[in-house]
């Protein structure tokens, strides 16, 4: 059973850059389509609210777990919902990280969702897994986008 899903993206930016884009809140927000209502910080949960369009009702809830500068980005959150705008810290979550590397021609960012198994029924498990793979690779599109932006924070 897939416990796990792993996108590699080779972006064209400084790893300095790809980290600010994955670790201020603000930042983050404008790419990931969340309003987050303040900073990242370790062992703290992260709230805010969906902005994706018809996701609106839905809430962010995630617990940072590590913020190695420049190295790993991780949180912990619920990857699905029992009821749309029901989410609360209490699910079971699995685990997202950012892992920055430097290349010659910027940053390669691997960003690993795992710990499906643990979610409590094989339905949920793998609709979880369905979605989530969607959007990752979403998300892998916004983040490679907002950073060729001229609009995004130099």
């Amino acid at each position: 059973m897939q416990d796990k899903i792993e996108k590699t993206l080779e972006l064209e930016a400084p790893v300095a850059r790809v980290w600010r884009a994955i670790t201020d809140y603000r930042e983050f927000g404008q790419w990931f389509r969340v309003a987050i209502d303040g900073p990242f910080a370790v062992g703290e949960v992260s709230r805010g609210r969906v902005t994706y369009p018809g996701c609106e009702h839905m809430q962010w809830y995630a617990t940072v777990q590590a913020m190695e500068p420049e190295r790993l980005f991780a949180f912990t959150w619920c990857p699905y919902s029992p009821s749309p705008g029901e989410e609360t810290p209490t699910e079971p979550t699995t685990l997202v990280e950012f892992k920055l590397e430097p290349t010659a021609q910027g940053t390669r960012l691997v960003i690993i969702e795992s710990g499906f198994d643990a979610l409590p029924d094989n339905a949920r498990r793998d609709e979880a897994l369905r979605l989530n793979s969607q959007g990752w690779e979403e998300q892998s599109r916004n983040i490679t986008a907002h950073l060729r932006s001229p609009d995004a924070e130099a």
